[in-house]
């Protein structure tokens, strides 16, 4: 939390290969923040990326300032989009952690405004409802992505729209609390989030957002994750 007292906001951005888009991020995240006078600080938590990542990163810290950005950086066999908000949430010192991708497919508006309406304990992005959308992809990745959110609100009856996606806001306490309940990797770590927020009884509020496909880099979603998703869903449906 701030010094003041007053709410604070830690982005957990993890990063691969993000050389081309991290800096446009950063500097729309700062932008925002600024225009909306909220406390904040930037965490990139970068995976090692070869194409100089963690450089731009260095340089960011120095342009804005090592209060505002904090570069990390985590190499592991295992990393995934866990263990980068669990070594990011060790620097965090806002009582808010928004989480994102840096592939400038999400809006960087705050959902401070919905948190406060309903008082959440978390606030997620939905490309479902409302008027939200989804841009630039091929009808493969709509028909994946629809049809992993219809499997689940089938089974497991979440209480959300879009379980599969990557903008979201947390309290920092909800989100540790989440983290030591949840066990699954990849793409289906987001879903399991938001079904462990349900059993655990927290609210969770929804923006509708425009998801627009990364300006630049390849997607990191294959064959492997989707595989890793249909597990992952038999799992929690067994569990839950």
């Amino acid at each position: 939390m701030a010094a003041d007292g007053g709410d604070k906001f830690s982005v957990l951005l993890p990063t691969y290969n993000e050389r081309e888009n991290l800096p446009l991020v950063v500097w729309l995240l700062v932008r925002t923040f600024r225009q909306s006078g909220n406390n904040f600080e930037i965490i990139i938590i970068d995976d090692g990326s070869p194409d100089g990542t963690q450089e731009i990163a260095e340089q960011l810290e120095k342009i804005y300032g090592s209060d505002k950005i904090i570069v990390r950086e985590i190499i592991s066999i295992l990393f995934s989009s866990g263990t980068a908000y669990i070594h990011g949430m060790k620097h965090a010192t806002g009582n808010f952690i928004v989480i994102m991708d840096a592939d400038l497919s999400h809006h960087v508006s705050l959902y401070s405004v919905k948190q406060k309406e309903g008082n959440f304990d978390i606030v997620s992005g939905t490309r479902y409802k409302g008027n939200g959308g989804v841009y630039g992809w091929d009808l493969k990745r709509k028909l994946i992505s629809r049809g992993a959110n219809f499997i689940t609100q089938v089974l497991l009856r979440p209480g959300a729209s879009d379980l599969t996606g990557s903008f979201r806001l947390y309290r920092k306490e909800v989100l540790q609390k989440l983290m030591e309940k949840c066990v699954s990797k990849g793409y289906v770590f987001q879903m399991e989030m938001i079904v462990r927020a349900r059993q655990l009884g927290y609210t969770i509020g929804e923006v509708p957002i425009s998801f627009v496909d990364r300006v630049y880099g390849e997607s990191k979603l294959g064959g492997n994750e989707i595989v890793s998703f249909l597990k992952g869903l038999l799992t929690l449906f067994a569990t839950t």
